[in-house]
């Protein structure tokens, strides 16, 4: 699916439809000294498998996409409902 990269949409903040850049969210980096990694490490010590047993197969073929609305004038982000499809591309119209 492709969406441009700038879209005319109504920012909330300045109450007007700005132009607003689309970007995708991407989750940050993992602590791993959070208390459920600590849990989950310690866990998987010793013998034996898994924590969990493993999936025989993927219940779901595609990962959701999140699209964030960024408007250029007051630099306020908006998250989009994550979108199930398989491929996003973002192209400059």
């Amino acid at each position: 699916m492709n969406i441009p990269k700038v879209i005319r949409k109504y920012c909330a903040k300045c109450k007007t439809h700005t132009e607003q850049k689309v970007s995708i969210y991407k989750a940050g980096k993992r602590r791993g000294s959070a208390r459920g990694e600590r849990r989950h490490a310690e866990r998987k010590r010793g013998y034996g498998g898994q924590k969990f047993p493993k999936l025989a197969k993927p219940a779901k073929v595609t990962k959701k996409v999140t699209p964030i609305m960024t408007c250029t004038v007051c630099k306020k982000k908006y998250n989009k409902t994550g979108i199930r499809i398989k491929k996003f591309e973002l192209v400059s119209a």
